[in-house]
């Protein structure tokens, strides 16, 4: 049983998102890859990308979220 706790992902949710059970994802780490699912729908299914997909993914939304700061 402990085996089995180990495998499955640790999903996350975004800091960003509500107490009120909106619209959000989470987020979860594989052995090679980043897991996304809908949070209103655990048992779901998930979406997968690559490392340096969502490195990219990441780094596009950080430079997007400054510039509409500034």
């Amino acid at each position: 049983m402990e085996r089995e706790r180990l495998d499955r992902p640790r999903w996350r949710r975004s800091s960003y998102s509500g107490t009120d059970g909106g619209n959000c994802v989470e987020a979860a780490t594989a052995a090679d890859a980043v897991l996304v699912r809908d949070s209103k729908d655990p048992d779901g299914p998930h979406l997968a990308f690559g490392r340096q997909a969502w490195e990219a993914f990441a780094a596009a939304v950080t430079v997007t979220a400054a510039a509409h700061r500034g």
